[in-house]
Formats: structure tokens, sequence, C-alpha cells
């Protein structure tokens, strides 16, 4: 919800499956049934791609507090296998401010699986598109302020597409050789999503 000056103003509700959020259909990373009772939930920013706010909860000693989280779109993020090399894509984060080499990924479309996005940003980012996915897990990341899952894919089998880069994607793939893979994604800077994927794929023996 907006004001006359496109500011967003706060929503009230007791679930936020009851509020309106992600208009263009995308899915919601939404949290369980609470443990505590959750007295109110409020949103307070809307941008469309994330939603900001807060559950006002009742704590064990009866006291009640504002517990803030931003809500964002669920992930896919491709640990992808050719000819005993990783490909990786290397981007400008304007976020934090620099160049890093880091796994594929992008948002979990509407009526997508966790496969079916990972084949697709693979394509639309490297120009390769897998024969076969399989998924490493799902996790939730960064639980003491978002909500936001994150699921974690391995692929394999890769031909040649052609590429289709979203309007504010300027990336640059980039092959290494799997054993060198790890070693690589951990010189600064680098990122979770990229660590993560890797030493899922490592101990799954993938790697």
């Amino acid at each position: 919800m907006t004001d006359g000056n496109n500011r967003s103003t706060p929503s009230a509700a007791t679930d936020l499956r009851d509020l309106p959020a992600f208009s263009d259909g995308r899915n919601h990373s939404l949290p369980g049934e609470p443990e505590w009772p959750v007295k109110e939930v409020v949103v307070e920013y809307d941008e469309g791609w994330f939603v900001g706010g807060y559950d006002r909860v009742e704590q064990p000693d009866g006291t009640e507090k504002r517990y803030y989280w931003a809500e964002l779109s669920p992930a896919t993020v491709i640990v992808a296998v050719a000819d005993d090399r990783v490909l990786f894509v290397e981007q400008y984060r304007p976020t934090v401010r620099n160049t890093q080499l880091e796994l594929p990924a992008g948002i979990v479309e509407s009526g997508e699986s966790y496969t079916e996005a990972g084949a697709r940003e693979l394509a639309e980012e490297t120009g390769f598109e897998p024969d076969s996915t399989s998924l490493l897990q799902e996790v939730w990341c960064s639980t003491g302020v978002l909500r936001h899952t994150r699921g974690y894919v391995f692929a394999e089998g890769l031909t040649p597409v052609d590429v289709d880069h979203d309007s504010n994607e300027f990336l640059s793939p980039r092959s290494v050789p799997v054993e060198e893979a790890l070693e690589i994604a951990r010189e600064p800077p680098t990122n979770d999503a990229t660590l993560e994927g890797l030493l899922l794929a490592e101990r799954e023996g993938l790697l």
C-alpha cells in the first residue's frame, strides 16, 4: 500500500497471507506456524520484489516485541558441472560495490520448482541448458532478519543455447577446474550462496 507520494504505508493483519504482496505473481517465502503468539503482522514497505515489516509477538515471559523481517521470493543457486569444470558467472554487485565470481542464481518464478528455475536461470545467464538437475538442499537464509528460502541445484549435461540476460544482468560466464572451484570461491570477495553450493555438492560427492 502506498500514499499519494508513492511511499509505503503500514498494513496490519494477523497473517502475512492476508496481506497484498508480490502482485506480479511471484512466490512467497512464507514462514511456518508460530510457536509464540503473533498479535499483529504489519507490512511497512512493499516494493513488489520484496516486502518489509514486522510481527508483534508475545514472548514466553508474556512481554511483547516487534520482530522485523524482510521477505524475498525463493531463489535457486546452480552448481553446474561439465568436462570436470564448474560453471561460474562474474558480475559486479552494486549493493556491495565489488565484482564477484559466483554460481549462477536467480528468483524462482511462479509455478516453478527449484530445479526448473535452476535450469532456466542457467540457460539465461550462461547460455548452457542442462540435461538433468537435482535438488541438493533447501535452506532458510539469514533467519535473524530475512524470510527467504534458497534451493541449491546440481546440473550436468550442458548443451549450448542462446543467452537471454535480464535487462539488469551484466554477466561474464567463466568455468574453472572442479578441483580448484572451492579454493577460487574462497578468494575475497565471495558470498554465502557460492560457498554453500559448492560445499553441498562436494559433500554429495559431486565435485
